[in-house]
């Protein structure tokens, strides 16, 4: 099932499976050490899907100048099974209705540009390192 989240919609036994989620896979699974919690969950909309018993999906869109997606999460027993597809195209239904005509924003790691690329997002910088993982910044405005 999907889930579109406020902050304050979240309970705390969410809140706290999503931060759990985001940890496993940005902190410990790729090995940056960074502040995951930043300050910026409070002014975004939480996507995310659950099966019977936890989170498998997860993103979040921040509502700030620009709008951004960002923590683009499969859980890594259900990566390769389309999952992420889903989870974006949940996401990019969600900015085309909500921010139409908007430029969205995205931080995609380099592996995952062409994935990015296929719903709209185009690199707008030169590959970088961020924690040492290669970066491209990305946007994606409709109809462009």
């Amino acid at each position: 099932m999907w889930h579109f989240r406020e902050f304050e919609d979240l309970d705390i036994h969410t809140l706290e499976e999503i931060y759990r989620l985001r940890v496993a896979v940005f902190i410990v699974e790729q090995e940056c050490a960074y502040q995951e919690i930043d300050g910026k969950d409070e002014s975004s909309l939480h996507l995310y899907k659950t099966d019977a018993s936890e989170i498998t999906a997860y993103l979040r869109i921040i509502r700030e100048e620009p709008v951004s997606i960002g923590r683009v999460i499969v859980r890594s027993d259900r990566r390769g099974t389309g999952l992420g597809r889903e989870l974006m195209v949940q996401a990019m239904e969600y900015v085309d209705a909500h921010h139409s005509g908007e430029l969205i924003y995205l931080h995609g790691q380099a592996h995952l540009r062409e994935y990015y690329e296929s719903f709209g997002f185009r690199a707008v910088s030169e590959r970088h390192l961020e924690d040492n993982i290669p970066h491209y910044h990305m946007e994606y405005k409709k109809g462009e």
